[in-house]
């Protein structure tokens, strides 16, 4: 595990529709996706995720890479359909991960770059977790009921298969424990101990064989 300032990494069926493509010229919890945004993506394991546009298309880029199309001119036309498409579908609330995946390999043949598709295996997308909304749940002052949950919310996305986390509001998260509306030297020990009980926690998950994971 490489650790490095905040982020540190670990080497209903229903009938398919076909989204626009631009031809530019030469478990169990009950999730509502409200309109202006996009289905959740579910995996096989029934996880769910929130689409993500930059996650997507870091997808295409890579798959085009290893296809021999660096900075390929058309990732972001293709991306954009594929946003587009989803939010044609917000009424269904989730969306198959597998079926988006394959959704995009259908417009990238249909375009003609049917090797750029063979390359296209994207894992689920980059999941956030807010640090401030578990301490929130941990109630203020209670670090040892936070730091328990924190380590459930972890192990269950790892379990899910999660290879990219990203842990956002460290400093609110740091200010609700300590009860404090000002940084004080206490919130930096506190800062200290949560990164570093993430960094332990990942560094155990060695049947992974790469976890990114950010923090901030």
């Amino acid at each position: 595990m490489r650790f490095n300032g905040n982020c540190f990494l670990l080497s209903q069926r229903r009938r398919t529709r076909t989204p626009p493509v631009v031809r530019p010229s030469a478990q169990s919890k009950i999730m509502v996706a409200f309109k202006e945004e996009f289905p959740y993506l579910r995996t096989t394991s029934g996880q769910l995720f929130e689409f993500n546009r930059d996650w997507l298309h870091a997808a295409i880029t890579r798959a085009a890479n290893e296809a021999g199309y660096p900075g390929w001119w058309l990732t972001e036309h293709v991306t954009e359909s594929i946003a587009f498409y989803l939010h044609l579908r917000n009424d269904e609330n989730v969306v198959a991960f597998n079926q988006l995946s394959q959704t995009v390999r259908d417009v990238l043949e249909a375009i003609g770059y049917k090797e750029i598709c063979r390359h296209f295996m994207p894992g689920p997308p980059p999941i956030s977790i807010s640090l401030v909304d578990v301490a929130y749940c941990a109630g203020a002052g209670y670090e040892l009921a936070f730091f328990g949950l924190l380590e459930k919310r972890i192990d269950a996305l790892i379990e899910a298969g999660a290879d990219n986390l990203r842990l956002s509001s460290l400093q609110l998260c740091v200010k609700h424990l300590r009860g404090t509306k000002t940084w004080t030297r206490a919130c930096d020990a506190l800062r200290e101990e949560i990164v570093c009980f993430v960094r332990e926690k990942l560094a155990f998950a060695t049947d992974r064989a790469r976890l990114d994971c950010s923090l901030r």
